[in-house]
């Protein structure tokens, strides 16, 4: 047997395949998202426009999940919404992820600060969540400006709660009081060490706010909050598809929400996939 054995090599049978399992989900759920990010710009314009001759038609060769009561292919809408819902996603929260870093490490700028962000995150925690986000979109007028403000601002409490108590752990070590002693500032520990070492939390945060912030997308553009009218939308063909159903067109709504269901179950897979392939154990505690 070689002496440079791989770890992953040495583990036994029974911890190997978990992980191995999990970065298949992973790879799978990347290549759906890089799938659909690809595939709607390349979609046909005649396929979203507006055709009178194929109005309602149910699932076909020339049209595989039919087309709405406007004619429109809802195999291109939905890719299209989907890389919106994406897009949009992807942006808010990353927002909100930056948010709940910039708490996180500013908790540990002195007690006042801390107490400060302490009552923050708490306050947040406490308001409730669809009501704020109905209200910060509808203040900033919807459209996807509203709905990214909207998201951003109302799923950090809980990472920035974890981030903090983890910027807690690390700044009570024994380095960063070194790194004080020689005269750093709090602004350099931050950048140096804190921020470093909440890599793995930062990611699992956004991974974790990412599936939410799609379906709030979805929500608010169904309500009307959301994504403009006139740009592909989940939300909105899900509204729209309200009185497609009661005429016994089922296709308008069953495209739009298995893909939803399908691009939020693939990304928080592809989180748990994460968690395992970071478990030394393999995901087996």
């Amino acid at each position: 047997m070689s002496d440079a054995t791989p770890l992953t090599c040495a583990l036994p049978a029974r911890l190997r395949r978990p992980r191995q399992r999990a970065a298949r989900h992973g790879i799978l759920a990347l290549a759906l998202l890089a799938a659909i990010l690809v595939a709607a710009p390349l979609l046909p314009e005649e396929a979203l426009s507006i055709n009178a001759a194929a109005r309602a038609l149910p699932p076909q060769p020339a049209h595989p999940l039919g087309t709405d009561m406007l004619g429109r292919d809802i195999t291109a809408r939905t890719l299209a919404a989907l890389a919106q819902s994406v897009q949009v996603g992807l942006l808010a929260a990353g927002a909100s992820t930056l948010v709940a870093v910039a708490l996180g490490l500013a908790a540990t700028f002195g007690r006042i600060a801390d107490h400060a962000v302490g009552a923050l995150t708490e306050l947040a925690l406490g308001l409730p969540h669809f009501v704020l986000l109905i209200m910060i979109a509808f203040a900033m007028g919807g459209g996807t400006t509203g709905v990214i403000v909207a998201v951003a601002l109302t799923h950090w409490p809980r990472l920035a709660r974890v981030l903090r108590h983890e910027a807690q752990t690390v700044a009570a070590s024994e380095y960063v009081a070194i790194s004080r002693g020689l005269g750093r500032s709090r602004l350099w520990v931050a950048r140096h060490h804190l921020a470093p070492q909440l890599v793995p939390q930062i990611v699992a945060g956004f991974i974790v706010i990412f599936p939410h912030a799609i379906l709030h997308e979805a929500g608010l553009s169904f309500i009307g909050l959301g994504i403009e009218p006139h740009l592909p939308s989940i939300g909105v063909m899900l509204s729209e598809s309200l009185r497609e159903i009661m005429a016994g067109h089922w296709w308008v709504a069953a495209a739009p929400g298995l893909g939803l269901m399908l691009v939020a179950l693939a990304f928080e897979r592809f989180g748990e996939a994460l968690r395992q392939l970071s478990d030394p154990a393999g995901g087996t505690a």
